[in-house]
């Protein structure tokens, strides 16, 4: 994996090899570090767990990517062959549930079948710390859409707290 640094930087076109996210609407607002996930195949074509026994290919369910972040390559037919599986199993056997059974484990998947980085045991949290602390952002758009909406409630926060005090 290559290390980044969280800040903006010009997209790519495409996102090949690249795990990509975007805020939940009102989640993320309130838990910045709280998004949807998806994979993106060795042509930047996205990968996306949308609902039960449905995998979104092309887009996000929630929107464009703000966030991603580019992986190592480890070779296009296991890179792609990984995540066709993982794609498969999810489209005719997992159920959608936001806490156990989610886009970030989909993803887990596809990177635990090909092995990435020697790995089998990515999660949904090892991926979620991945992606808050070495993902980056899609432009300033990406940078907005990810923090504007948590900044903006903190500062209505803290001004109220101010203000009633």
């Amino acid at each position: 994996m290559q290390a980044t640094s969280p800040k903006a930087v010009q997209p790519p076109e495409c996102f090949p090899y690249c795990l990509i996210w975007t805020p939940l609407p009102l989640i993320t607002w309130i838990l910045p570090f709280v998004g949807h996930m998806g994979i993106c195949d060795s042509s930047g074509t996205i990968h996306d767990f949308a609902s039960p026994f449905h995998i979104n290919r092309g887009r996000l369910t929630f929107g464009d990517p703000t966030r991603y972040i580019q992986m190592t390559e480890v070779g296009r037919d296991s890179w792609d062959r990984a995540v066709e599986a993982a794609r498969c199993e999810y489209s005719q056997g997992h159920t959608y549930d936001f806490c156990s059974d989610n886009c970030h484990c989909f993803v887990a998947q596809a990177l635990n079948r090909m092995q990435y980085g020697g790995r089998r045991n990515w999660n949904m949290v090892s991926l979620a710390t991945l992606l808050f602390f070495r993902g980056k952002h899609v432009g300033l758009g990406g940078v907005l859409r990810t923090w504007l909406p948590f900044t903006l409630l903190c500062t209505i926060a803290v001004v109220l707290a101010a203000t009633l005090s």
